[in-house]
Order: structure tokens, then C-alpha cells, then sequence
């Protein structure tokens, strides 16, 4: 029974310049034939040529989207066999030797197998016309060679000076994306069963059989490899006298195998050694972590009491006594249990308790223990625990004090609500010309967007518009001004010239969550399913009308999938959680250096997120180009219409 035989070894790049010295006989091979003559059927001829070169070659014909890894497989050397029972059915054990037909047939199913599994762009028409050999004299007929331009496979060669044939391979695991990927091809148990099977369906027809399905024992499957190959035997048979002879011919690549396994030694314990480093390193991680929590923690009040001259009670651990003086300590906790008719009022003190008594003086922190023992102020307190406890732990009280302070503000202190600019109606009519005339937008939709509250006039005559959250809060506005001697448009969206009025946002603004932003589409009920990113009120509105004008001769006149433009003008506004689950993010910013970096930030936080650029520099002038063409086609057909009537008339004053 003679078997297929299919291996792959991945390579780092480090590993390639050593796989191909000894498939290319670039360093001494004790078990090879040097009077025999190898093919290579794919790739260059030219010796000199380094497969390193090519592999790096074959990855830069493509843009990576992420940075390779210094560990990342950049080749995988498949191994191509079959039993020498296959090859000499008549001998087995006649190592060196094979029946020539053979051979070229198994060579041309091997070959249109790696073209068809490997070589996606590879010219067919240049396939091996199949290899006429010698098997004793090993004079190399002739064999069509295979160039590696546009194909996977940089190099393929047929090694015909050592115990049986086989062939070498290189592949660069580049997926259908050219993206370097090998796990796509090579991971897990799977995929190579995939990969077996796959090229034992190509040599099936030859006769060859199926090697053992499903093995678990890796050391095993090698060892029947180099059996089923060196023996020329089925796996259950029993040696004979002949095949223990050709083992023992073949007994170098025994040696290399100890070679091998040395080497697979030394680079565990290369990887051992770089564990280790690891484990230092992250050990290191560990200390600097621990003391940067220490330098967020306080100093140890028991420290610090005793230090300011008190001593710790016997009957109770927690108090700490000194002069008239009793400290109750719980933590970063302290409280003044010690009655002292001038400071405190007669306070009852029990040295027993848990916990304060009522109208004890309390406090957190050294920094407030300091002050309260030794009657002095901050600058004071500080100074004295620089000079007991030195810099860091100075810093580290300072700090403890700081945050405690910060948070009895939070507590204390309610959180700034926005306050929208005062509108005033006076002036809306000069905002809505604005919109109108200058921006060319429909007087419907201004009107709607006012009737609704979302956009309005202040005093200073800027266009208001209310930044709300996705719950319809409002959250800020941004304010465009509308006045300008000269309004000449700007691939920023705005007007050059001296300007009386504000473009910008408005104070107290909360950028990170408000957003203007329109839905249109589908039902209002429905799932978002696509979102527009804008970089101003202005452009969503410009883009809306593209849009809605885009749909205008569609059935229904609008989309089926809900829609959502909304602006969002840095990363830093971008609502990531809610976007990372929508199907469709188009990044609509203006044509342009900084619309192109802005959509580049975007799509690095939301990978599924597309560029789309308007012909004109920005979509205000995308609308105005619309608006010109539409009206251009109106005089058009107003100009046919009238002349349409004027022969009309002219035909009736011939009658």
C-alpha cells in the first residue's frame, strides 16, 4: 500500500535563509546524491536569488492593514511525497530509484495541486508538461519551468538525490485579500485535515492511499512519516532483512533527525530564557504598579501619630494618646476622642468605643491630623511632613489630601447644566435667509428644524444649533455666524471676510456627548442601520438634501433602512458603543487632507467604517452643483416648452 504524504513547517523569517541553504544544497547534506541533478519547477533558475527576497517581495506587492509581528509565520515550507512503494513497486527498498512515468505523472498532479490550492493568479497555460527522467543514469529531461510572479508559491523544487523523491514548496500565506495570515490556511487540527485531505483527492487517481486520519501523537506521525518513506511498508507489517538495509542506508537522515531535535532543544531554551525575561519584566510591571498605588495612598496615620508625639493605648489599639490629647484611627480615619473643655466643649471621651462620639472633631488624612494637633495651617502642616517623612511622603499625603477635598466637591457641588443661548425671534429672519439663500437650503425643512426647537436665532444673529444626546437631551449647541462682508465659502464650511458674528461652540458645551444630528428613512421605529458622519450642522443638512434629491425618482421616495446623520468632529466625540453595532458607518467629511485623517481616526475606532468623498471640495458645494444643473434643466425644458408653442402657433396661422 503506498500513501500520499503531505507536511507544512511554518517559518518566522529567521527561519527561511536556513530552510532554503538546505533545499537549495547551499550547505552539505550527507544523505543527498551529489551526482544527481534536482529539479525546480517554480521560481527563478538563478541560485544566487535568496528566498528571503522573494518572500519579502510577494508580501510588499500588498498593503498590510496592521503592522507585521516579529513572530509572524511569513512562509510555510510544504512537504509533497508519496511511499517508495509508489515510486518502485517492483523494489521498495531499492533506495535512490523510481520507475520514471511515474514520477512525471505524480509531479504533474503535485504541480496543477499547488497551482489550483496556492497560485490564484498563476498562468495555467505554463503548467510542468511532466518531467522525463532516468531513474538510473538521473538525466533530467525536459520540465516546463513555473515563474512566481503573481503566484503564492515563490519556490517549488523536486529533490531527486536522496532516498525517494519529494518535493519542497514555499508558500507565503497570503489570504484572498493579500493580507498575511497563515493561522487562515495552517490552524488547528482542522484545517490541516483540510489540507491533507485536499491534496490526497489530487493524487487519489494515481493509487495512492489516505495516511492515518484523526492521529493525536505528533512524535508518532513523524516517525510512521519517515517508516512509510524510508520503508517502502505498511504501518502494521513486519520489517524484513531488505528493509532493515534501506533503513540503515538512510541512516543520515536519522542523524539529521538528532540534528533537528537539538535544534528544537536550543530554541525551547531560547524561548524558556524569553519567558523568563517576561516574567521579569512583568514582575517589574508589578512593582511599579504597587508603588504607584502607594503614591496614591495616604500615609499611615498610626506613622504620622506617632510622630506628632502620641502613643499607642494599650487597652485599645486603635487609640493613640499623648498629652490631652486621645486620636481614635479607623483607616484613613481619625476623631479626637479626648474631652478638652477649650477646644472641644466637654466632649465625653471613652477610649473604648468604636467609633466617634457625637460633636467629636473628625477628620481624614494626615494632612488633617497634622493641622488639628499642632494648631497650624496647610503651608505649615506640609512643611512638617516634608521634614518628618521626606518628599515622597509629603507627595503622597498631599495628594491623599487633594482627592479627598475633590470629592467632598462632588459631593457638595451639582454638575454645570448647560443653558442654551437665549433665542431671539427678532433676528430670525436674518438666520433664516442664511439657510435659505446663502446655504441654498429648502424653506420647508429651516422651518422644521425651528418649529422643532433645533435651530434658532441669538442675539448676535448666529444660527443656534442644540447639540442633544441620543435620549434627546440637549447637551450644547453649536453657533454659526451669518454675517460677513465677504462670503466666499471655505473648505472649512465657513465665510472669509470680517465677521460680526461667532462660529464655534457654545459655552459650557458637553462635546463628548451631544451631537446634531436627522434621522430619515424606513419607520421611526426601526433599528438604525446606517450612520453618516459630518463635520457640522451644516454639512449634515447639505448631505440630507443630497440625499433626499438622490431618492426623489426612486419608488417611495425614500430609503428603506432607517439613517442617522449626525457630526461628529473629532475622535474624541465619536460615541464608539453605539456605532461599533451598526452595519453601515460612512465617513462623509470634506475632500480633503483633513477630512481624509479625520475618516482614518474613525475607521481605526470602528472597522467596518467607509470614505465617502464629495466630488466638489465639501458637500455645501456638492448641493450648490445639484441646485445649478436642476435649474439649468428647468430653463431647458421651459425654453423647449416655448418653442414647442411658438411652432404650434405658426402651423395654426398656415391654416
Amino acid at each position: 500500500m503506498a500513501y500520499a504524504i503531505a507536511r507544512v513547517k511554518k517559518l518566522k523569517r529567521a527561519n527561511i535563509a536556513g530552510s532554503a541553504a538546505h533545499t537549495s544544497r547551499q550547505r552539505e547534506t550527507p544523505n543527498a546524491d551529489p551526482t544527481k541533478q534536482n529539479i525546480r519547477f517554480i521560481g527563478n533558475t538563478d541560485r544566487e536569488e535568496k528566498l528571503e527576497d522573494l518572500v519579502l517581495a510577494k508580501i510588499g506587492q500588498y498593503e498590510q492593514k496592521r503592522k507585521i509581528r516579529t513572530d509572524a509565520v511569513y512562509c510555510v515550507e510544504i512537504l509533497l511525497t508519496a511511499s517508495p512503494s509508489y515510486f518502485r513497486p517492483l523494489d521498495p527498498t531499492a533506495a535512490g530509484y523510481y520507475e520514471e512515468e511515474r514520477l512525471a505523472d505524480w509531479l504533474s498532479a503535485t504541480q496543477q495541486w499547488l497551482e489550483k490550492e496556492y497560485g490564484d493568479r498563476v498562468n495555467s497555460s505554463t503548467q510542468a508538461s511532466g518531467a522525463y527522467l532516468n531513474g538510473n543514469s538521473s538525466s533530467v529531461g525536459d520540465c516546463a519551468l513555473h515563474t512566481a510572479e503573481g503566484n503564492r508559491i515563490v519556490r517549488a523544487e523536486l529533490h531527486l538525490d536522496e532516498v525517494t523523491p519529494h518535493i519542497h514548496a514555499y508558500f507565503v500565506p497570503l489570504d484572498e485579500n493579500g493580507q498575511l495570515r497563515c493561522n487562515h490556511f495552517f490552524d488547528g487540527r482542522q484545517k490541516m485535515r483540510d489540507f491533507q485531505e485536499s491534496y490526497f483527492a489530487a493524487v487519489q487517481h494515481l493509487g495512492l492511499e489516505r495516511g492515518i486520519r484523526g492521529s493525536v501523537a505528533k512524535h508518532q506521525d513523524i516517525k510512521d512519516f519517515y517508516r512509510i518513506v524510508e520503508e517502502g511498508k505498511d504501518l502494521n507489517s513486519e520489517l524484513t532483512i531488505a528493509q532493515m538495509r534501506a533503513k540503515a542506508a538512510d541512516r543520515d537522515r536519522a542523524v539529521q533527525s538528532k540534528s533537528s531535535m537539538e535544534r528544537t532543544a536550543k530554541r525551547l531554551v531560547k524561548e524558556n530564557e524569553t519567558l523568563r525575561q517576561r516574567i521579569k519584566e512583568l514582575e517589574a510591571q508589578k512593582d511599579q504598579l504597587q508603588q504607584q498605588v502607594k503614591q496614591l495612598s495616604d500615609l499611615p496615620l498610626e506613622d504620622v501619630a506617632w510622630h506628632l508625639g502620641l502613643n499607642q493605648d494599650n487597652s485599645s489599639y486603635r487609640c493613640w494618646k499623648g498629652g490631652e490629647h486621645i486620636i481614635y484611627i479607623n483607616g484613613s480615619y481619625w476623631s479626637h476622642l479626648a474631652p478638652d473643655t477649650q477646644k472641644t466643649g466637654n466632649v465625653a471621651a471613652n477610649s473604648q468605643k468604636t467609633s466617634a462620639s457625637p460633636g467629636a472633631i473628625t477628620g481624614t488624612g494626615a494632612v488633617a491630623l497634622v493641622k488639628h494637633i499642632n494648631g497650624c495651617n496647610f503651608r505649615e502642616a506640609i512643611a512638617w511632613l516634608n521634614d518628618r517623612f521626606g518628599d515622597e511622603g509629603m507627595q503622597r499625603a498631599v495628594t491623599h489630601y487633594a482627592r479627598q477635598q475633590a470629592q467632598m466637591v462632588i459631593q457638595e457641588q451639582e454638575a454645570p447644566q448647560f443653558v442654551p443661548p437665549v433665542p431671539d425671534k427678532s433676528n430670525w429672519h436674518l438666520v433664516h435667509d442664511y439657510l435659505t439663500k446663502k446655504r441654498r437650503l429648502p424653506t420647508e425643512l429651516v422651518q422644521e428644524l425651528y418649529q422643532r426647537g433645533l435651530v434658532y436665532a441669538d442675539d448676535q444673529e448666529n444660527a443656534v444649533f442644540l447639540l442633544r444626546n441620543l435620549n434627546g437631551e440637549t447637551k450644547g449647541a453649536f453657533l454659526q455666524g451669518t454675517r460677513a462682508e465677504d462670503n466666499t465659502l471655505e473648505e472649512d464650511n465657513t465665510f472669509t471676510g470680517y465677521a460680526t458674528g461667532f462660529t464655534g461652540y457654545a459655552i459650557g458645551t458637553k462635546r463628548s456627548d451631544g451631537w446634531f444630528y436627522l434621522q430619515w428613512g424606513g419607520q421611526p421605529t426601526d433599528e438604525i442601520q446606517k450612520v453618516v458622519l459630518l463635520k457640522s450642522p451644516l454639512d449634515v443638512l447639505s448631505y440630507a438634501m443630497l440625499e433626499v434629491e438622490r431618492h426623489r425618482g426612486l419608488p417611495g421616495g425614500v430609503p428603506q433602512q432607517r439613517i442617522m446623520y449626525m457630526t461628529v468632529d473629532s475622535p474624541r466625540s465619536l460615541p464608539v458603543e453605539l456605532l461599533q453595532d451598526i452595519p453601515e458607518v460612512i465617513c462623509a467629511y470634506d475632500n480633503n487632507a483633513a477630512g481624509d485623517e479625520m475618516a482614518g481616526a474613525v475607521s481605526e475606532l470602528l472597522p467596518q467604517a467607509t470614505r465617502v468623498k464629495p466630488q466638489a471640495q465639501n458637500w455645501h458645494e456638492e448641493l450648490l452643483a445639484l441646485l445649478r444643473w436642476q435649474q439649468r434643466e428647468r430653463e431647458y425644458q421651459q425654453q423647449r416648452q416655448k418653442q414647442q408653442r411658438q411652432r404650434e402657433r405658426e402651423s395654426e396661422l398656415e391654416l
